[in-house]
């Protein structure tokens, strides 16, 4: 009989877990959804406030936990130092909003809900200090042992990385090339750039139709 590799193990665990994940996710999702229920009846019919749930797969949670190993590769010795339980993101909820200033209203109710939480920021790119995104992992009722992961990011940034997390991020074998290719990651960062440009501009042409109808 041929013996189990930690890949296999892996994959059993995955699918021993799915149903609390599920579980995580869909408790998550409507969790997130009532906290900022008093926010999304405060907007305006420009701004838009959407929240979503999803799960790891199968081999992306295999790959991302190789990732995280020394070498990214698996020590055939000791098959019971690796469980799929240690990711913190197995199931997710991304809340995207529109326009950019209200990502700090949503972080601020959420943080005084999920508190205990830990922070983990999406970092942004070159003379950009703040992060593209506000993220957070920790447990919720639904489960003891799957961890969930909280992000919110401005709706521009995350539809854009529907797009590029698949072509470039975590490309297919055919586009792996794309992925390390220097002037695309200038391009991407030339993306990102202008989103923000666009966002606070946005913002600043608001403020100011604000006060020019105060005064």
């Amino acid at each position: 009989m041929t013996e189990r590799t930690i890949e296999d193990l892996l994959r059993e665990e995955y699918f021993d877990l799915l149903p609390e994940t599920r579980r995580v996710a869909e408790h998550l999702e409507a969790e997130v959804k009532y906290y900022v229920l008093p926010i999304s009846h405060r907007l305006d019919k420009y701004e838009q406030i959407v929240v979503t749930s999803r799960i790891k797969g199968c081999e992306s949670s295999l790959e991302a936990l190789r990732r995280r190993q020394q070498g990214a590769t698996f020590d055939r010795n000791y098959p019971e130092n690796y469980s799929l339980t240690s990711l913190n993101d197995l199931a997710g909820v991304r809340v995207l909003a529109f326009p950019r200033n209200r990502l700090v209203e949503i972080d601020r109710e959420l943080r005084t809900r999920f508190t205990g939480w830990v922070a983990d920021p999406v970092l942004g790119y070159d003379d950009i200090n703040e992060p593209q995104a506000l993220k957070y992992h920790g447990y919720c009722e639904a489960s003891s042992r799957v961890r969930g992961e909280l992000q919110i990011v401005s709706m521009l940034l995350g539809l854009f990385w529907e797009v590029e997390h698949s072509a470039i991020y975590k490309p297919t074998l055919q586009l792996e090339f794309i992925a390390r290719n220097r002037e695309m990651k200038q391009r991407t960062r030339e993306v990102f750039r202008a989103f923000r440009a666009f966002e606070e501009e946005f913002d600043n042409q608001i403020r100011d139709s604000l006060d020019r109808s105060k005064s």
